[in-house]
């Protein structure tokens, strides 16, 4: 068989038709004489850069074309290219029918014979679609990192052999690493002992078992700052899976002056109870020494009637009896001294009183008070007055005070369709401040109003009927009063006033 004979159309043909198929694919050429700046475009070229059909090829005018900025860009990186060699890779801003179009121009270096720079012959590449990808995920990432400079937690962003690829401001803020000391370093430098160096081989334990252990599950931990101080934090770890290797999200919040304030929160709370308990042993005292005052005079009037009934007994034990009844007179009038003694000590009321805010005691009351009130969808709102906020008062009777209102309402309203609690504040007469707490519940009667104040008093079926009137005894000894009345919604509202006070 005779061998098959290949021929080659000229080379002007094939560089032709080699110009043609990169057309099609819209892909411009361009070549630029570097000695006489002679500029060609081919067709498509002179469609990306927008040029009329019948304006001829020039550099300058497709210089002139180009913003101030890209312009320079340009001739800076064709002096780089002429000087220096290597590639030339520009894009620029051309005016098109939307406005401005991106346009990517890549050309190599054509040398003569005797190796001087003669052309850049390239092409010419539409990249709007390219630049409104970059622009969105610039935007995007714009976005990321202000969420990561704005978020309150500390976010930290690990791969999969612990090092740290992501360090938020938050971060940077509560373990004094800066991103970019922090970054590509292991995740267990936040770490103590022995969690440091347990570290590692838990996260190829997971790799290798597949249990999450921690993932999705926080946790309170502790961390370590770049000092060398630890702290407790809440953890919460998430898992995103790439093709790659996992990617560890871990969101950290800092626990120390969250338990300052559940430490102050139960110091405050053993003093309320602790007070709440003297003051009802003292009402029970005042009322105890009210009742059993009359008896005891009684007692003694009975033994001194006794005895003017036995001065004409002619009994020989006469004398005994009467010295018996004597000594009897006398134990009563003392056991009645005893009381009125106790009487007056419960109700000198004697409590140290400062300057106090009003809205920081209704802060810390509420969360003692309204303990549940969430789970209930109790909705609160305390519209306090800050020209009424300072109080002459003792602050743990007052909050005394206040948890009982609470605690009283939010029983009211257990079984109330609409559940809202109120508390306002206001200057009135004589520079006194009147704190209201208005709910929504079941109310009371008007004929139960008298009472609602007296010892022992009560609506409820397990309760003592004290707090209602420890709280008013104590407002009292602030020299205020206290009252109460049904309201609009048909719940209660408690009104008690305070001695306002004054900065010097």
């Amino acid at each position: 068989m005779a061998p098959t004979r290949v021929t080659h159309p000229p080379a002007d043909s094939r560089g032709k038709h080699f110009d043609e198929r990169i057309e099609g694919f819209c892909v411009g050429t361009w070549d630029l004489d570097l000695r006489t700046r002679e500029l060609e475009w081919s067709e498509t070229a002179r469609v990306l850069l927008g040029i009329e059909r019948d304006q001829p090829a020039s550099y300058e005018f497709l210089l002139s074309r180009l913003a101030p900025a890209d312009r320079e860009r340009v001739e800076n990186a064709i002096k780089d290219v002429t000087e220096r060699g290597g590639g030339f890779d520009v894009s620029f801003r051309v005016p098109s029918a939307s406005g401005l179009g991106w346009i990517r121009a890549r050309a190599g270096l054509i040398r003569d014979e005797a190796g001087a720079a003669r052309h850049l012959s390239g092409i010419l590449l539409d990249i709007d679609e390219e630049k409104l990808v970059e622009e969105a995920l610039r935007r995007r990432n714009t976005l990321l990192r202000s969420i990561l400079q704005t978020i309150p937690d500390a976010m930290i962003v690990i791969d999969g052999r612990g090092r740290m690829l992501l360090f938020s401001t938050a971060a940077e803020r509560l373990f004094g690493w800066s991103e970019q000391d922090a970054t590509g370093q292991n995740v267990s430098i936040l770490m103590p002992e022995p969690d440091r160096s347990r570290h590692d081989s838990h996260i190829v334990r997971y790799r290798t078992s597949g249990n999450p252990h921690i993932i999705g599950i926080g946790r309170i931990v502790t961390g370590k700052r770049r000092d060398g101080t630890t702290f407790p934090m809440h953890l919460s770890i998430g898992e995103m899976r790439s093709p790659g290797e996992p990617l560890f999200t871990g969101f950290v919040r800092d626990l120390t002056e969250h338990q300052q304030t559940q430490a102050q929160l139960e110091e405050l709370q053993s003093e309320l109870v602790h007070v709440s308990r003297l003051t009802a042993m003292g009402e029970m005292a005042s009322a105890l020494a009210h009742e059993l005052n009359q008896p005891l005079a009684a007692i003694s009037n009975y033994m001194k009637g006794s005895r003017r009934l036995l001065a004409g007994s002619s009994d020989p034990n006469t004398p005994k009896i009467e010295s018996a009844l004597d000594r009897a007179a006398e134990q009563a009038l003392r056991a009645g001294q005893i009381i009125r003694r106790l009487r007056d000590f419960v109700s000198r009321g004697e409590s140290e009183k400062r300057m106090e805010s009003l809205s920081k005691l209704v802060e810390e009351a509420s969360a003692l008070g309204l303990a549940g009130a969430r789970e209930q969808n109790v909705q609160i709102l305390f519209d306090c007055n800050p020209g009424a906020d300072l109080v002459l008062a003792d602050r743990v009777q007052i909050q005394q005070v206040l948890v009982n209102l609470f605690r009283n309402a939010l029983e009211a309203m257990a079984q109330s369709p609409r559940r809202e609690l109120v508390l306002t504040n206001r200057r009135v007469a004589d520079d006194m401040i009147e704190v209201e707490v208005s709910d929504t519940g079941s109310g009371f009667q008007e004929s139960v109003v008298p009472n609602l104040f007296r010892t022992y008093f009560t609506t409820k079926e397990t309760g003592m009927g004290v707090g209602l009137s420890i709280s008013r005894s104590i407002v009292e000894a602030h020299g205020g009063r206290m009252w109460a009345a049904s309201n609009a919604s048909g719940g209660a509202t408690f009104r008690f006033t305070l001695p306002a006070a004054y900065e010097n």
